[in-house]
């Protein structure tokens, strides 16, 4: 038996990644629906190509801006991490259309919120 697959469900692959990009999108629409002044998102296909443009954007673009911006993450004691957060939310809803954010604080706060979404439910799915 090889050594890299020893009788062990592999870490990623394809369904971890939907569930995911699922998880987001349910995320980013129960957002809008609770908060429609803070982000607007026309429909379902809107906030699926959002949730994944927004896993694109946080994969690639965001550790740059981190590794950027790391002593004024230190100086803020972490809390700058809460802008970048909000830049690249701002920025999907500049890519995306039927996507809108209102404003630098909407996305700063609408990302927050997401995450909150996202990790709640993360948790309540089964492993």
């Amino acid at each position: 038996m090889p050594l890299r697959n020893r009788g062990y469900p592999e870490e990623g692959g394809v369904m971890p990644f939907i569930l995911r990009l699922i998880i987001n999108m349910v995320a980013v629409l129960i957002i809008s629906y609770l908060f429609p002044k803070m982000i607007h998102v026309d429909g379902f296909l809107a906030a699926l190509v959002a949730a994944f443009l927004l896993g694109i954007v946080n994969a690639i673009i965001k550790p740059i801006l981190v590794f950027l911006t790391f002593p004024i993450t230190i100086l803020t004691l972490g809390l700058f991490l809460l802008v970048i957060n909000g830049l690249m939310l701002w920025l999907v809803s500049a890519l995306v259309k039927g996507f809108y954010v209102n404003g630098f604080w909407g996305a700063v706060f609408g990302s927050v919120l997401i995450s909150i979404v996202s990790w709640i439910l993360s948790r309540a799915l089964p492993s």
